[in-house]
């Protein structure tokens, strides 16, 4: 188990990178973190749903994903509450002292969690374990599923990860491991420092005195990754990403909003060289974006309400009258209908609420949550794309003014869904839809012609060819996993590792 002295210290990065290790190493690999909390979430490939860090871990270990590696998932909903998801389907919304109070309630979440793993370690080895936030938290320590009770019920070693860009790195590494019991202690087998910045050899000296002090071998000095591209679990990520629109390039603006979803939608625009992406809810920055991404939402209504407040939702629509494109995905696409509607109160309190008009849709929220993963075909274009459905409701395209939509993409058993109004105005419940090269050139095609007209003030569309070549988001991803590996291959002592898995570099699983 790689467990943590805090969040965001980067467990997930470096236990995706001993799945793709393992791997490598002719084992049998599967991530397992018995409770996340995201808003980034994947549909595995029975229509379930599970964090979208263990679904990148997966993928590494190169294993399709499964609800066991993730059967406890938390889908904030507002500051107190989550939606809670258990083996893959939501089981209700709880408050967080609901939730992390115990009694008998928890004890059936433990016992499904441990359940989980058990099934899992029956058919993989080794099992890759995450933690969540510290190890430390000992006013939850009756209540954790997560942590070291985890770690326990499977005989785990555990790695301890601490991240020293923050600061105090001897304090975490020593409190956490001093704060936890005699017997918890048993399960700390070493410890990793993860980004470092500058000459490591200077902190030599500092792994022996985090070794004579804890009494466990620090097994690595991690630097600083700055060239390995990760899909990212943590929104701390965002807040890298909010910068205004560059001279030359396609300028895409993805609206910040309160509750935002599945942010690695955006990951294949991030590498496309084309194109600047930044994260925003500044009106000033709006407007001047070429491309306005509205993305997912786990509250629809509430985050609608929002950007009619601060002002987005009128930049959005003087953007679109202006000549921009506008472009909506899951939550983002039902509030470019005419209406949300929430009968059942699912989001909350609020029953209908307009939307900005600007597709000939009407939003229903309800019924069951849908997760699908679908091969599909985006308009008319030949192509097969890939992508996946995580929503509850029903968006229905309707007469609006004489306004003539037609649905975005057809399924491969013949479903269609989504609403294409015209070359700058669509939306889409597909997740994953811009890792489809195609549907990106379809949004640069009438840029690119814009911009020949206008003498080429978007020189990144007129660069050669060769450095315009879409994206192969799927090798790039397989290539980025044997970077990581290669990477913590160097400053992580692989073989002490094995040693302390207790089998030996030799050992191979059919």
């Amino acid at each position: 188990m790689f467990a943590g002295t805090g969040s965001d210290v980067g467990k997930s990065v470096i236990a995706t990178a001993f799945c793709r290790i393992f791997l490598q190493d002719g084992y049998h690999p599967a991530p397992f973190k018995a409770q996340n909390m995201a808003l980034n979430s994947y549909a595995t490939p029975d229509g379930l749903e599970i964090g979208r860090a263990q679904a990148v871990q997966a993928e590494a270990a190169g294993i399709p994903c499964h609800t066991d590696m993730n059967p406890l998932l938390l889908k904030p909903s507002s500051d107190k509450t989550s939606q809670v998801v258990l083996n893959g389907r939501p089981i209700g919304n709880q408050g967080a002292y609901e939730y992390f109070r115990g009694g008998e309630g928890r004890e059936i979440l433990r016992k499904e969690v441990c359940a989980a793993f058990d099934r899992l370690a029956a058919r993989y080895n080794p099992i890759v374990m995450e933690g969540a936030g510290s190890i430390a938290e000992v006013n939850l320590r009756k209540v954790d599923l997560v942590n070291m009770p985890m770690a326990m019920h499977a005989h785990a070693k555990v790695i301890l990860v601490a991240d020293i860009d923050r600061g105090g790195v001897f304090a975490s590494i020593y409190g956490s491991i001093m704060l936890l019991t005699e017997e918890e202690r048993k399960h700390i087998a070493g410890v990793i420092i993860n980004k470092f910045r500058g000459d490591m050899r200077l902190f030599d000296e500092g792994v022996k005195i985090i070794e004579n002090l804890c009494k466990v071998p620090v097994l690595g000095v991690l630097p600083f990754f700055k060239d390995i591209h990760i899909e990212e679990e943590d929104s701390v990520a965002i807040e890298a990403k909010q910068h205004q629109a560059q001279e030359g390039k396609v300028n895409v603006a993805v609206v910040l909003l309160n509750h935002l979803s599945n942010f690695t939608d955006f990951n294949a625009l991030e590498r496309d060289n084309r194109i600047h992406l930044f994260y925003t809810n500044n009106t000033d920055d709006i407007q001047h974006a070429d491309i306005i991404i509205l993305p997912g939402s786990k509250s629809t209504i509430s985050d609608l309400v929002e950007i009619r407040r601060n002002g987005v939702a009128q930049a959005i629509l003087q953007a679109y009258h202006d000549g921009k494109t506008v472009f909506g995905i899951c939550g983002g696409y039902q509030m470019m209908g005419l209406s949300v509607t929430d009968p059942q109160h699912i989001e909350g309190n609020i029953e209908r609420m307009a939307g900005l008009g600007l597709l000939p849709i009407e939003t229903v929220i309800g019924g069951e949550k849908r997760t699908v993963q679908t091969e599909f075909q985006f308009l008319d274009y030949p192509t097969l794309c890939q992508g996946y459905e995580i929503h509850m409701g029903t968006s229905t395209i309707v007469e609006n003014n004489g306004q003539h939509a037609n649905t975005l993409t057809t399924s491969k058993d013949g479903g269609k869904e989504g609403c294409y109004l015209n070359e700058r105005c669509m939306g889409t419940y597909m997740h994953g839809i811009l890792d489809n090269p195609v549907v990106i050139d379809h949004l640069l095609q009438h840029l690119s012609n814009e911009s020949q007209a206008q003498g080429g003030r978007l020189s990144g569309l007129s660069t050669p060819q060769e450095n315009t070549q879409p994206l192969d988001y799927t090798s790039y991803k397989e290539q980025q996993y044997n970077l990581l590996a290669e990477e913590v291959r160097k400053y992580v002592n692989i073989p002490k590792v094995y040693e302390i898995l207790s089998f030996p570099t030799s050992l191979k699983c059919d």
